[in-house]
């Protein structure tokens, strides 16, 4: 979707979790990933939403490459006869989505009326009615066809909508029949060059509809590489002996309905935050979700930068300009806030790119684990600004509160050449830092 979608995300269906996974036990399956250049969500959450018990069932390691810039997106096959599709990788959603109409700026589309295997779901099935009146946004039926309806909203008005529809996910040479997902045949976007790049997106959160809860898998991993636009995906355990132990913390569960916090979401719980050898003298409240729930940290990888709540936010600005100060030079325009967050940035030359690595590093600290920003990582350069032969850089960092959401949430950005694993069972997010660009060779990606 386009830049800074704040995805309301009314996930609309709930379907539990059928057991008979088609993975065979103890096998891996891993996809490559890809970075598309463009643009990026940014959600806000799901409210009342519900994992399902059985929605972590024992399943089996699989494997996709991906590509990264600024999306994340997996190639896999649709259907019978299967249709190659492309998906963005989003632990910030729940429901997986394709467009299933030709538009003229769409590049590629799942055509369901040529599937042997496509089934639109009906208004009069249980999965269209009694299993969503726990949701904040109920299923709907489409009057003229009877079928259930689906829709997603954003809130910079874009929205997309069709029906609810079950289908085979062919993974590599393994086929999940009967995954439920949205076929969207109308919607609005506010950037459709970039969202026609495409075929739609692949919701990766805790929730029963998400493509990891429907196909069983207990865990899965992602790797993205900081030296080119390569990534690797694991569904399943990830044992290797090249692997650094994981540094696990875990995640935060309310069992209370909050209207500001997202209960499928992988949300994990700050400590503090270091710049060089220096705590930020924040009180460990600042980190806290309050009373209605604002306020939680997720892990987004449908998300491109990492943004904190201001007062965080303000702190960690000012300590970095203090640190960096005759080593970098502020490019000093109030006007000037990139991508409607990111107000530090930075006039810098040729010369001066070779000198990131020396920049004081931030450090996220979580219970039992902590991610580590260094680097190029640190700042991002304004595509096709200069200011005379300087490019304008602006640091990785952003201010929630200038976008308007009530949470912190840590984009993929910050997690490139970390092992990220995601474990549904034991309910926590592990970290590791490797050289993704190698993992991805020594899996046989080929990247």
């Amino acid at each position: 979707m386009s830049s800074f979608h704040f995805l309301l995300h009314f996930t609309i269906f709930l379907l539990l979790f059928h057991q008979n996974s088609s993975f065979p036990s103890k096998q891996q399956l891993f996809l490559p990933l890809k970075t598309t250049l463009g643009h990026h969500h940014l959600h806000a959450f799901p409210r009342n939403s519900k994992l399902s018990s059985s929605a972590v069932a024992t399943a089996t390691t699989n494997k996709l490459a991906f590509h990264h810039n600024v999306t994340l997106t997996v190639s896999l096959s649709v259907g019978s006869p299967p249709q190659n599709v492309t998906m963005v990788l989003d632990t910030g959603s729940e429901l997986s989505w394709l467009h299933c109409k030709k538009t003229p700026n769409l590049n590629s589309i799942f055509i369901p009326q040529i599937s042997k295997s496509y089934k639109a779901i009906p208004c009069a099935s249980p999965v269209c009615n009694t299993r969503t009146r726990d949701l904040p946004v109920p299923a709907l039926c489409d009057p003229n066809s009877k079928l259930c309806h689906v829709a997603v909203s954003y809130a910079d008005a874009s929205s997309i909508e069709g029906n609810l529809a079950y289908e085979n996910f062919v993974i590599g040479s393994l086929t999940r029949p009967g995954l439920l997902f949205g076929c969207m045949d109308s919607g609005y976007s506010s950037n459709s060059e970039e969202d026609s790049k495409t075929t739609g997106l692949m919701g990766m959160n805790r929730g029963s509809l998400s493509f990891v809860s429907q196909m069983g898998f207990p865990k899965f991993s992602y790797c993205i590489s900081g030296f080119d636009s390569s990534g690797v995906l694991l569904l399943g355990d990830a044992r290797f002996s090249w692997l650094k132990e994981l540094n696990y913390t875990p995640l935060i569960q309310i069992s209370d309905p909050l209207p500001y916090f997202d209960r499928v979401a992988y949300t994990i719980q700050p400590e503090g935050i270091k710049v060089g050898n220096k705590l930020l003298g924040l009180p460990r409240s600042a980190f806290l979700p309050d009373h209605t729930g604002a306020g939680q940290t997720m892990v987004d990888s449908g998300t491109q930068f990492t943004f904190l709540l201001g007062p965080v936010y303000t702190a960690l600005r000012n300590e970095f300009l203090q640190q960096t100060r005759g080593v970098l030079r502020v490019y000093e325009d109030p006007n000037f806030v990139f991508q409607g967050a990111m107000d530090l940035c930075y006039r810098v030359g040729v010369s001066s790119q070779a000198s990131f690595s020396n920049l004081p590093r931030v450090s996220l600290i979580f219970q039992g684990a902590e991610m580590i920003v260094s680097g190029e990582r640190l700042l991002y350069r304004v595509p096709g600004m200069n200011k005379g032969s300087d490019s304008v850089y602006c640091f990785t960092f952003g201010n929630s509160d200038l976008l308007g959401i009530e949470a912190f949430v840590i984009g993929h950005h910050h997690q490139q050449n970390v092992w990220m694993e995601f474990d549904l069972v034991k309910s926590r997010v592990g970290f590791a830092e490797v050289r993704c660009d190698l993992a991805g060779q020594r899996l046989g990606m080929g990247l």
